[in-house]
């Protein structure tokens, strides 16, 4: 089945497409129609060419390019699998993943807090995103009704929302990486064990990394946004390291606020969808390597059903970093790869099934 077509398709005026029609070269190269060199021609090559990679983007049609070429000569490898496989998610744990805000307790919870607002303020101006605050309860998902009904600059198209997943996953696959990197710093210089902290936290920014990658497969990032990603990244991955450094404790509960807001923009793109008001998603395929890493099946493969895998992605990511929060950060081993005395009784998991939208207390695990 072949995709649509890009969304640039739109922008091509009567008068363009004529002048793409004459740069059409009449002689045939065997069973070949030879086109010329004008950069629209090659465009309307592509159209007529099955499945393209990129479906949205931000860069010129003619610039876009392979960005997971094959590894140079190595012929000897079939394939290199990844190195965390993803947990498997029902549909219906995927679907009764709510939005959930864990109430500030104490000074330090506040100001994580309000680390998350200024950054989400900055965000939302800078991507031109907004939304009814009314129609997201924290028990609940948002009514599709009452979702993206701005207009103009503010209004979300599935461009506008591919390019705000992009900038936040560029951003979103940072801390784990600092928090691991840190902690492994601190267990060489104590010569101490880590009680299994490191592996959930790389885990975490691999898992993130492969959100990023994913949407590159259906948008190319422009030379401006490939600037503002580097300066975001630089900022926030000192700033990050700086913070981690002076209070861990601060750092995940900062995270866990931020996978908050990161599952309401899930919930809310996911919404859209429903309502009818992202029209080129609707039958929109998931990108192979989606597919792969998620062991998405059959009849199972949509837009949509990539929307539900990474927004419940999200929500173990709040669901750890919330409950990291909650215990001692030098003694207390990872409850989320722990074995207990009873394994039934409800505990921490790499999966979904026992999820705590605000995470677990210290005395529930320890």
């Amino acid at each position: 089945m072949h995709s649509p077509g890009p969304l640039l398709i739109s922008s091509v005026s009567p008068r363009t497409a004529t002048k793409v029609l004459h740069t059409v070269a009449t002689a045939k190269n065997g069973s070949r129609t030879v086109l010329s060199s004008h950069p629209l021609a090659s465009f309307a090559q592509r159209q007529t060419q099955a499945s393209p990679y990129r479906l949205f983007t931000t860069t010129a049609q003619q610039r876009i390019k392979e960005v997971f070429p094959p590894p140079p000569d190595s012929p000897s490898i079939k394939v290199t699998p990844p190195a965390w496989h993803h947990p498997v998610y029902t549909e219906e744990q995927m679907n009764a993943i709510q939005v959930a805000h864990r109430e500030t307790k104490n000074w330090a919870d506040r100001v994580a807090f309000m680390a998350v607002r200024l950054l989400r303020w900055g965000m939302d101006t800078a991507t031109g995103y907004t939304h009814d605050k009314a129609s997201v309860k924290p028990k609940g998902d948002p009514n599709p009704a009452a979702l993206s009904q701005n207009k103009g600059w503010f209004a979300m198209s599935e461009r506008k929302w591919l390019v705000r997943a992009l900038f936040l996953e560029s951003v979103a696959g940072v801390p784990g990486m600092v928090a691991a990197s840190v902690r492994h710093l601190h267990s060489l210089r104590r010569l101490k064990r880590d009680n299994g902290w490191i592996e959930t936290l790389l885990e975490e920014a691999y898992n993130e990394r492969m959100h990023l990658l994913t949407f590159m497969k259906m948008a190319e990032p422009g030379r401006f946004m490939k600037f503002m990603i580097l300066g975001a990244q630089g900022v926030f991955y000192n700033g990050f390291f700086l913070s981690y450094l002076i209070s861990p404790r601060i750092c995940h509960r900062f995270v866990g606020f931020l996978e908050e807001e990161a599952v309401i923009t899930y919930t809310r793109m996911i919404a859209d969808i429903d309502a009818g008001r992202l029209p080129k998603w609707e039958k929109l395929e998931a990108p192979e390597i989606a597919i792969r890493y998620w062991n998405m099946p059959e009849g199972h493969r949509t837009m949509r059903d990539l929307l539900l895998y990474i927004r419940a992605d999200e929500a173990k990511h709040r669901e750890v970093n919330h409950t990291l929060g909650n215990l001692e950060q030098e003694t207390d081993p990872n409850p989320f790869v722990s074995e207990y005395e009873d394994p039934s009784r409800p505990h921490p998991s790499k999966s979904i099934e026992n999820i705590k939208p605000t995470g677990w207390d210290r005395k529930e695990v320890m």
